[in-house]
């Protein structure tokens, strides 16, 4: 009888590029029947953002944090040359020429093979995010969770 494989990853960071390898490695293991955990923290908050508006009650401070932060995974920026947001363009077109899945679709197909996708709540309350802001059918849940899943992982990532 197998053991059933688990992979866990912190998506920490907000840039396109980090959040892509970490989806594509969520759906890789997916595929090859692990349970899959992403939880994401901080600035890989931005992935899970609807990237519509949201008419929530916030105050100054985190209005300024939702200004600042990119709505939507598609939105997001690179890690290395950004160029003013003329890296984001210049890499999506690549992509669309290789017929490669955007980050979007990533997310998308993720949910589809049942990849847990959580949300940090304290950072959520940290950036002022509400539950109305982020893409639906996703969970919440603070670190001790993540730990839950992590002590089990056989494959654990900080990207």
């Amino acid at each position: 009888m197998s053991e059933t494989k688990r992979t866990t990853i912190v998506l920490f960071s907000g840039d396109y590029d980090k959040a892509m390898a970490a989806y594509i490695i969520a759906n890789g293991a997916a595929a090859y029947d692990h349970e899959v955990t992403i939880f994401h923290t901080f600035w890989g908050l931005n992935a899970l953002r609807k990237a519509e508006d949201v008419t929530v009650n916030k105050g100054f401070l985190e209005k300024m944090f939702a200004k600042m932060m990119p709505k939507g995974a598609d939105k997001m920026g690179l890690s290395k040359m950004n160029m003013a947001g003329m890296g984001p363009k210049m890499i999506k077109k690549v992509m669309k020429k290789h017929n490669a899945m955007t980050l979007p679709q990533l997310i998308e197909m993720a949910q589809e093979q049942d990849v847990k996708l959580v949300a940090c709540t304290m950072t959520m309350d940290l950036l002022g995010l509400q539950k109305e802001e982020l893409i639906d059918e996703i969970e919440y849940a603070g670190v001790a969770a993540y730990l839950g899943d992590a002590e089990d992982g056989n494959v654990n990532l900080f990207i």
